[in-house]
């Protein structure tokens, strides 16, 4: 794509939003490039990108090539009377996107259902089943900077787009040439295709989510929560859903404003210790038991647990781990365990979840990175009955407790995680306890990420480039340890000395794995949400001095070569 020409096109178009014209007579030569390089495209979580002017950023026009692209593929299936559930976040211009695409819809003869403030990514992919739509958007950026929005497409299920209806979709949004010219002025009758949700709904997602509970009498007086929502829409659904069932919820309140520059926070993203600043001190202050932390969009839910006298920050496969010992346990002694039971998480989700849901008989399916992939499989398995669905999660602090939502579910996990907390309290125990047990059954577990920027038309090439020299010149060692195993997920290839074989069960993907004479895996893959790539880190030593130590040594090899 010819970045000039491209910034020369929307410049002179008479239809070019008046704003981003503005932004666009500013730019400088390098800054045209970067944001007229390309189309931004949809990744592994939708489309997502920094806002501003040009077509690999997200501004209204290239909402709009892709709101239209979706109406047209709807269109095509004959399902557009069903309509199309909208959801926002807090973000810059989150509502103003909505409601555009709600325009965009009715121009094209769909009914769309949006709701009238901010609400979770969860409860508008619930919507969708709800109210029995034929799809659903969700304008949000997750857990990115607030510099940052996006655009996630959901099916009738509400389940993300999967690869093979995300292509679908792709064509008929690549076919729009003109992305300036879509038309998102409804008339008047167009104009009441557009309906206005809200508490309605809510309710029924409230009532829903409370139905997860296991142990809806244990004792809570004794359990102080700390939670943030982070400026997010997590704000009144979890703490409307936890007061309600009886918990005692301290909200860090300079953090409950939706402020789509998140202010009070150094950073929205549960991964990052930033997070949790304001959190900690509202915990030490009331001593509370644990920390619950929401993503904007509050599909992510990030956990901290007094230990003594300080405060341990969980990863989420930790969390993850805890939870999984938790509900499997529970579902065990209570005889609530289905026939053929199963568990999904991804190929970069640490074995110590496996490990423990198969002590409770619980077989575990890997999927791709996207809980996109989770749901596919459990509307798989929902249809054909061969297996019975428990739990989902993913590394990035995503779980999925009941899967009458299709996606990742904050709301769910921090209800289920606070049932834990005080489940476990009674018995003398903390969360940290808890892991230090699974640790104690199954070794030693460090989980660790490392991701390196990449930024820009630069950026992209040189991704491409390093992932293209692993892939070509495959790792036989790292950090001096010998490579036993790898996979190869583009390629669909894994081998090990004995020869290469085909990789069965996935859709390819940008991904390399590679497994260690000492347990331990390392995966490498680019960001499907932002500029850089992502390395993976599982390695389990006979303490927790060891694996962090064995896994530190691991990072530094894999920076080193990434340079």
């Amino acid at each position: 794509m010819d970045a000039v020409k491209n910034y020369e096109r929307w410049l002179n178009h008479p239809d070019l939003d008046p704003a981003l014209k503005q932004e666009m007579e500013q730019m400088n030569e390098e800054q045209i490039n970067d944001a007229f390089y390309s189309m931004i495209e949809f990744g592994t979580a939708g489309m997502r990108g920094v806002m501003g002017a040009g077509t690999a950023r997200i501004n209204i026009h290239t909402i709009r090539k892709a709101t239209k692209g979706f109406a047209d593929w709807i269109n095509e299936q004959g399902t557009a009377e069903k309509g199309v559930a909208i959801g926002y976040d807090n973000r810059h211009n989150s509502r103003k996107y909505a409601f555009d695409c709600a325009s965009v819809l009715a121009c094209n003869g769909i009914p769309s259902f949006v709701f009238d403030s901010l609400r979770p990514t969860p409860e508008l992919s619930f919507a969708v089943r709800h109210l029995r739509c034929t799809g659903g958007i969700m304008i949000t950026a997750s857990h990115n900077p607030g510099e940052y929005n996006g655009y996630k497409l959901y099916d009738d299920q509400g389940c993300q787009l999967v690869p093979h209806l995300a292509d679908a979709v792709t064509e008929k949004v690549n076919a729009v040439t003109d992305e300036l010219s879509v038309k998102a002025d409804p008339t008047e009758e167009q104009q009441k295709m557009i309906t206005v949700i809200g508490e309605d709904v809510d309710r029924v997602y409230y009532d829903a989510v409370k139905e997860i509970q296991l142990n809806p009498d244990v004792r809570k007086d004794d359990v102080k929560i700390v939670f943030s929502p982070e400026h997010g829409t997590a704000n009144i659904p979890v703490r409307t859903i936890l007061q309600e069932c009886g918990y005692q919820v301290i909200p860090v309140l300079e953090q409950c404003t939706p402020d789509p520059d998140f202010a009070k926070t150094a950073s929205p993203n549960p991964e990052v210790h930033g997070a949790y600043e304001l959190a900690l001190k509202y915990a030490e202050e009331a001593q509370a038991d644990i920390i619950l932390v929401c993503d904007p969009d509050a599909d992510r839910m990030g956990v901290g647990v007094r230990d003594g006298n300080e405060y341990r920050l969980l990863t989420g496969n930790q969390s993850g781990a805890v939870l999984i010992e938790y509900i499997l346990s529970q579902m065990k002694e209570k005889g609530l365990m289905p026939e053929h039971p199963v568990m999904f998480n991804t190929v970069v989700t640490s074995d110590l979840g496996d490990l423990t849901a198969a002590k409770y008989g619980v077989e575990t399916e890997k999927t791709l990175t996207g809980f996109k992939f989770i749901g596919e499989k459990v509307a798989k398995y929902e249809k054909t009955g061969e297996k019975n669905y428990v739990f989902g999660y993913e590394e990035s602090y995503g779980s999925l407790i009941r899967p009458f939502v299709r996606d990742k579910d904050a709301p769910q996990a921090c209800l289920m995680l606070a049932e834990a907390a005080c489940w476990y309290k009674e018995r003398g125990m903390t969360l940290m306890d808890v892991l230090r047990g699974l640790w104690k059954e199954h070794g030693y577990y460090n989980e660790s990420q490392v991701s390196i920027v990449l930024s820009g038309a630069s950026g992209a090439a040189r991704m491409k480039e390093l992932m293209d020299s692993l892939r070509n010149d495959r790792l036989t060692d790292i950090d001096d340890a010998r490579v036993v195993r790898w996979q190869d997920f583009e390629t669909m290839e894994e081998g090990d000395d004995l020869g290469v074989y085909e990789l069965h069960g996935f859709v390819k993907s940008n991904v390399l794995k590679y497994f260690m004479e000492d347990g331990s895996w390392i995966a490498v893959r680019p960001s499907g949400t932002e500029p850089k790539i992502k390395i993976y880190f599982c390695v389990c030593g006979s303490s927790e001095e060891e694996a962090e130590e064995q896994s530190e040594r691991y990072r530094d090899a894999m920076k080193l070569l990434m340079e």
